[in-house]
């Protein structure tokens, strides 16, 4: 397992769900410097920087990216998908955190690599607790 302050990424383009998980971090005391995308494609380009000028690609690595699923530009089924199909990112946990809580999308998330799955239409405490136990996806 790492150690903390963990590097979170956080994929969300609603800005109050984007605080309440901010808040809930916070809440449950989960050391963390967190970096937060509001689409898709920013994901992307987050998380394969440009070139640099030996032609080699810089990879940021978060330790654990937190991922909702209906996102603007890129939605964040594709953004799983293409994580998860690289050699050096898909080491890194992606839990969806999404409103969605369709068999389709759970199943999806899962077979495409996801490390969990929390669903935030659930009500506040099992939300809470979950996103803030989400350093136990680290030592997968």
């Amino acid at each position: 397992m790492k150690n903390p302050p963990y590097e979170i990424l956080i994929v969300e383009d609603n800005v109050a769900h984007l605080k309440l998980t901010q808040y809930v971090l916070l809440k449950n005391k989960v050391d963390s410097r967190i970096t937060v995308v509001r689409d898709g494609q920013e994901a992307l380009d987050y998380l394969f920087k440009k070139k640099n000028e030996e032609g080699k690609t810089e990879l940021s690595s978060p330790h654990i990216i937190l991922l909702d699923l209906n996102l603007p530009k890129r939605d964040g089924r594709e953004v799983l998908k293409l994580v998860k199909e690289d050699p050096v990112l898909k080491s890194i946990p992606v839990v969806i955190v999404s409103t969605s809580d369709r068999e389709e999308d759970v199943t999806y998330a899962y077979e495409f690599g996801a490390a969990g799955y929390i669903s935030k239409s659930s009500d506040f405490s099992k939300f809470s607790s979950e996103i803030g136990n989400v350093t136990q996806y680290l030592s997968l």
